[in-house]
């Protein structure tokens, strides 16, 4: 295995035991770049000299050297930071940050070598990744499909051996869809417990629960290696709590009951996706889990709610922003404005009553956690798209393309942690991953039952990678 694709975990084991050095590993790491990122544009502000001049001066530390990259939603300061979009096309005021998001400083602090920015779509509003700055990132499991969005870029680029992990951000699933799509690990953390500032546009109203800014990578030990290290309270958002970082053990994780579903009862899921969550299932009970059959009644109020708050509330907050300049907007964006537009105007009233209502459709999903409180489900109805479809048809239903993605809309609501594990692939040969979610804070205990669901499946190596 090139030492590109190793686990994060085993590269920096190998940099603490000076088996290879920082500026060693950088140049392993910027070749498979040069060679791969021309057919999957992934990163998009790369620079090999950049990237030398940090190992050259890595020091030891939580991540001694280990070679990352970053969404392009996430300020990296002196690094291009425009959502995907013309709007903010370099060398507009602000398209290049001043001073790097909380998360970044921490990586920096923990000795990671930046490797570059990821592509996202514009303003992040697409399970794709395109745009009219950089064009489409494309998959590389099989470059005609998609790695999904909106931390596409950041897929990509893990699953292909770019990058050894790095940040995302999930509204909606932009983290976790993407994961899927490329075979690669990712958490929505509990929001909060990663710190939101220095994303753009700012997790505030709604988006400061929908919303989480948060790892990916390949195995799920290198996620709980960048939770560890990155998690922790920023004293001056309000929506961070002190929470401490906890260790469980397998046997700690085996106590708690473990609700699964193949579908939500409402948008069917295709056979091989069954297949999956079912593989999954048998599997956690082969180690000992307890695994019952059970769906949340909750759901479908949670993702109408989702909606109301992602979609509608989103469009409104970007109208001053795009106003005057839809004419530069990219087809993705203009796609999300046009389903935004669908629906009736959000008044007042019906905004405090949808507010309202979340605390108790939220209430009313905890509490039927209580018996489970993590649920096992898939990512998504299908496996990656390609570019610009709108539609499949899933078991003879027409499934439309927001509803093929609620699977990871109802954990945003919730605002609870959401992980997801490659388990298989379709008769196309593209990964489909299954979801591990559980209540607020119990981040942990997520990542240590997805850590047992991949001990029997796990990432394996798009082919064009090695």
């Amino acid at each position: 295995m090139p030492v590109t694709l190793l686990p994060a975990t085993e590269q920096l084991a190998m940099l603490r035991r000076r088996a290879i050095a920082p500026l060693e590993l950088a140049e392993e790491h910027i070749a498979q770049i040069k060679r791969l990122n021309p057919t999957l544009n992934a990163l998009v502000d790369f620079d090999a000299e950049r990237v030398r001049a940090q190992a050259a001066n890595a020091r030891p530390g939580l991540l001694s050297g280990l070679p990352v990259t970053v969404k392009s939603s996430i300020a990296v300061k002196g690094y291009r930071c425009e959502i995907g979009s013309t709007l903010n096309k370099w060398p507009k005021p602000g398209s290049i940050p001043e001073k790097n998001a909380i998360l970044v400083d921490r990586l920096i602090e923990a000795s990671a070598v930046i490797l570059g920015t990821t592509n996202c779509p514009e303003f992040l509003m697409a399970y794709e990744t395109e745009n009219l700055l950089y064009g489409s990132t494309r998959n590389p499991w099989n470059p005609d499909y998609t790695p999904g969005g909106s931390s596409g870029g950041e897929a990509a680029a893990i699953a292909a051996g770019m990058s050894a992990g790095g940040l995302g951000s999930d509204s909606g699933g932009s983290m976790r869809e993407p994961a899927h799509f490329t075979g690669i690990c990712a958490l929505k953390p509990t929001a909060g417990r990663f710190p939101a500032a220095g994303h753009l546009p700012p997790c505030l109203g709604p988006f400061s629960f929908l919303g989480s800014i948060g790892p990916m990578a390949r195995t799920v030990g290198d996620l709980a290696l960048l939770f560890q290290t990155l998690s922790g309270q920023d004293p001056t958002d309000p929506n961070s709590a002190p929470a401490v970082h906890r260790i469980v053990s397998l046997d700690d994780a085996k106590r708690v009951p473990i609700g699964w579903f193949e579908d939500d009862g409402l948008v069917p899921v295709t056979a091989e996706t069954r297949v999956a969550v079912q593989q999954a299932v048998r599997a956690l009970e082969r180690q000992g889990f307890t695994l019952k059959p059970f769906r949340p009644e909750a759901l479908e109020a949670a993702r109408k709610l989702w909606w109301t708050f992602f979609v509608q509330c989103g469009a409104m907050l970007y109208a001053p922003t795009i106003r005057g300049h839809e004419d530069e907007l990219s087809p993705t964006f203009r796609d999300f404005l046009d389903i935004a537009r669908a629906e009736a105007p959000l008044t007042a009233d019906s905004l405090l009553d949808e507010w309202v209502e979340s605390d108790k459709v939220r209430g009313w999903l905890l509490e039927e956690m209580r018996e489970f409180p993590i649920l096992l489900c898939p990512v998504c109805s299908i496996p990656a798209f390609r570019p610009f479809e709108r539609s499949w048809k899933v078991e003879g239903q027409t499934v439309a393309y927001l509803d093929a993605m609620r699977y990871t809309q109802w954990f945003n609501l919730l605002g609870g942690p959401a992980a997801v594990v490659p388990v298989s692939r379709s008769t196309e040969g593209l990964p489909i991953g299954v979801q591990i979610a559980g209540r607020p804070f119990a981040d942990e205990l997520v990542l240590a039952i997805a850590a047992a669901v991949e001990s029997e499946f796990g990432y394996q190596p798009p082919p064009m990678a090695l």
